[in-house]
């Protein structure tokens, strides 16, 4: 005899049969009224909606769908962090492309942690999502190429899905480090510092790679005492910094690699007495607004959740050209802090 799925001292949903019982009439009855269909007198729609309103009875649309062999209306997003702003904003873009195709946003936090990512994006198709949109954490997504077989729609969003061949929205990582590297350069530093987070995520990688790119070609040798790289964890920038500000030769400028190191820097900035340049990947709420504000490389999250949003749905609507590849843009913002000269001394 199977176990029964109902939970003791927890409430019941009411279902189609107690609406019927209620309302004294068929099944099938219940079932014209919720769903709008003809073959019902007035007064008997009258009373069912009234014991359906009574009851709070409310109908499985996810059952439904799935009944009928049809979407269920519904988007996975996951993500690293909802709560970082860049993600937030990310968030809100492509929730926004959801709701105007009338779908619902489901949406998750990997926390950069690839058994926690497979798990939510696996609990997404479970729930049968008609697609998803994935910020990727783990090195290969092999594990979803049956989901993608099955007509679950994806896009990788801010980095590239290893082992799958789907739409794929970044932003210009590369290019926009090197960027804020050159304006660091155009200012007279010579000795630039790079604080980035962890080496194997593709973001970190790339912006690094700027950051080399634009010393190599302004014909300045980098020292590898110049470069810390890993999550943004207070006691390290603090070691980090005090080697590349220390010494008889130290930076005189410094390139964060995201928002959240570029924060870090900040606070641990204020309490030591240098004071240089300081051009932050990713933008910040309040960076215009500081004491000396924050010049950054700013990246724009709301264009690309759209563009990744918009991707999902002509896969959904039928679209079965290749997968591509979209960069967007990022832009320079001077505001202060990254036109500070070096010492006199430097």
């Amino acid at each position: 005899m199977p176990a029964s799925t109902e939970r003791p001292g927890l409430p019941v949903r009411p279902t189609m049969k107690d609406v019927a019982a209620a309302a004294g009439v068929g099944l099938k009855t219940v079932s014209r009224v919720v769903n709008g269909e003809p073959g019902v007198s007035e007064a008997t729609a009258l009373r069912v909606r009234s014991v359906i309103e009574a009851l709070g009875f409310r109908r499985n649309d996810g059952a439904r769908l799935l009944r009928q062999g049809a979407r269920t209306g519904s988007v996975g997003l996951l993500l690293e962090d909802v709560a970082d702003p860049f993600y937030s904003q990310l968030s809100r873009a492509v929730e926004e492309v959801v709701r105007a195709h009338g779908s619902l946003l489901l949406t998750g936090s990997s926390a950069e942690d690839p058994a926690r990512e497979r798990e939510l994006a696996l609990g997404f198709c479970a729930r049968r999502v008609d697609g998803l949109v994935v910020v990727p954490t783990s090195a290969d997504h092999a594990y979803l190429a049956p989901e993608l077989a099955a007509g679950t729609a994806m896009v990788s969003l801010d980095r590239p899905m290893p082992g799958l061949e789907v739409d794929t929205v970044l932003a210009d990582n590369r290019a926009g480090a090197a960027a804020g590297t050159a304006h660091l350069l155009r200012q007279g530093h010579r000795r630039i510092g790079y604080l980035g987070d962890a080496p194997d995520i593709f973001t970190a990688a790339e912006r690094l790679a700027g950051y080399r790119e634009a010393m190599a070609d302004a014909g300045r040798a980098v020292e590898e005492s110049w470069i810390a790289m890993g999550r943004p964890d207070p006691l390290g920038l603090r070691f980090a910094l005090t080697r590349m500000l220390g010494g008889t030769a130290p930076v005189t400028a410094l390139l964060c690699g995201n928002n959240r190191t570029t924060v870090a820097v900040l606070r641990e900035l204020a309490r030591r007495p240098e004071r240089p340049a300081l051009v932050g990947f990713d933008d910040f709420e309040l960076a215009d607004l500081l004491a000396v504000p924050v010049t950054v490389v700013a990246q724009d999250p709301a264009l690309m959740g759209r563009t990744a949003a918009e991707l999902l749905f002509r896969r959904l609507h039928g679209e079965t050209a290749a997968a591509q590849r979209v960069v967007v843009r990022t832009r320079l913002l001077p505001r202060g802090s990254g036109e500070l000269p070096p010492p006199a001394t430097a």
